[in-house]
């Protein structure tokens, strides 16, 4: 083995393990450089330069490295290891292997708008906006120091959301190991959820004051419904979860047969979901969430006018009656015009489940129960953070529901101021 001196400092471009050696550092190592390939024994005084240097060293797997080694110090630290210089060819089958699990990117920015739209839910300029509007920071650091942009973190998590794949898959779309997938995934959730969480916990918002109140009646009342004054609907969803190894009967939801956990939805006739409870344990009934989620007190305070005029709600037979939400006559005997009720309310009451089918037709991983584990996943977090981004894609692109009572959603800077 020879002393390798460089006249010039090389260009590190990647690094790939062959082999590993005791414990968890690794033997051998691939270095690829823009002067050549290398092939060495890492020890321990190795491992220190190329960690000094920005170059992770895993037992695992080592992909990229970002900095050029230019200062003395490290110059020096270079010549005073012994590689022995060899042809990227004739390292043989030890290096094809390992290049087989290196990280291909997919280039993004090669992707014509309907790919794009198709991977990420949004077109490209509006993902731009979309991440603005969330106020997403520039650059989103995480709890191990993963470092990505905003408009990247917001992609991931997307993707993410957007079908049930693995985090190995999007490690071939993205270039990034799973754990920093992971990583990015719960900082960006948790931002979104902090920040805007309470939009769907507040019904104090500019976008469902008394006239705008009033359009949504009105477009309820075109629609042949009886009821004068309602503004939305008021529904239950019970969202299949893997089963728990702890408190499964808690979760049981003897209704649906599944393991479950439920939330609580008003949406409105432009498509939006103006308010979001939950979740509960599957096995709660929907009285009980009800109560639990003080929606009645807000609607006291905000949806009465000076004239003592109620807005109200409709919701299924499980909801009692109040002067702010509406269920449909029941019981054993009901007259023909209770019966017409019944069947016109029930007419427009569907809305809310086009707008549940829609979360979930944007956001299918929230429907693959195996990836909705209790105990080591924020699935509440997922469905909550779903259901903002689903007001948003209402907002920039429309929906079902806003189309069947003709009325259109705020703008995007209403809804998320």
């Amino acid at each position: 083995m020879s002393k390798k001196t460089f006249q010039v400092v090389p260009h590190i471009v990647q690094v790939d393990i062959i082999g590993c050696g005791g414990g968890t550092s690794p033997r051998v190592v691939v270095l690829r450089t823009d002067q050549g390939s290398y092939l060495f024994n890492c020890g321990e005084d190795t491992q220190r330069l190329l960690t000094s240097n920005g170059i992770l060293i895993s037992a695992r797997s080592i992909y990229f490295c970002f900095m050029p080694m230019c200062s003395a110090s490290r110059r020096k630290g270079i010549q005073n290891v012994f590689i022995t210089h060899n042809s990227w060819e004739s390292t043989g089958g030890l290096i094809e292997e390992r290049e087989k699990s290196v990280l291909h990117k997919v280039n993004i920015d090669a992707l014509n708008d309907e790919q794009f739209r198709s991977m990420f839910r949004f077109q490209r300029e509006d993902m731009t906006r979309l991440s603005c509007a969330l106020r997403l920071p520039t650059k989103v650091v995480c709890e191990n120091r993963t470092v990505c942009s905003g408009m990247q973190g917001l992609c991931i998590l997307i993707r993410r959301l957007a079908y049930p794949s693995r985090l190995e898959d999007l490690s071939h779309v993205f270039g990034r190991s799973k754990a920093e997938l992971s990583y990015i995934c719960n900082t960006v959730l948790n931002l979104i959820d902090s920040e805007h969480g309470h939009l769907l916990e507040n019904l104090n918002q500019s976008w469902l004051a008394h006239n705008q109140l009033d359009e949504m009646v009105d477009s309820v009342r075109r629609c042949d419904a009886p009821l004068s004054n309602c503004w939305g609907f008021i529904d239950g969803t019970v969202r299949p979860i893997c089963r728990p190894q702890e408190n499964q009967r808690l979760v049981f939801n003897g209704h649906k047969r599944i393991h479950g956990l439920k939330f609580q939805s008003i949406v409105t006739p432009n498509g939006m979901i103006a308010h979001l409870f939950g979740p509960i344990e599957g096995r709660g009934h929907d009285a009980g969430m009800l109560r639990e989620s003080g929606i009645e007190t807000q609607m006291q305070r905000y949806m009465t006018t000076q004239n003592n005029e109620v807005y109200s709600v409709y919701g299924d037979p499980a909801y009692p009656i109040s002067p702010y939400i509406i269920p449909p006559f029941r019981g054993g005997v009901i007259t023909a015009q209770q019966m017409r009720f019944n069947k016109k309310m029930s007419a427009v009451r569907v809305s809310v489940e086009w707008t549940f089918g829609e979360v979930l037709s944007l956001f299918a991983f929230l429907d693959y129960k195996k990836n909705q584990k209790l105990y080591l996943q924020p699935v509440g977090k997922y469905y909550r953070v779903a259901a903002i981004l689903t007001n948003c894609h209402t907002i920039l692109y429309g929906s079902e529901t806003g189309k069947f009572f003709g009325l259109c959603p705020p703008t995007l800077d209403e809804y998320l101021s």
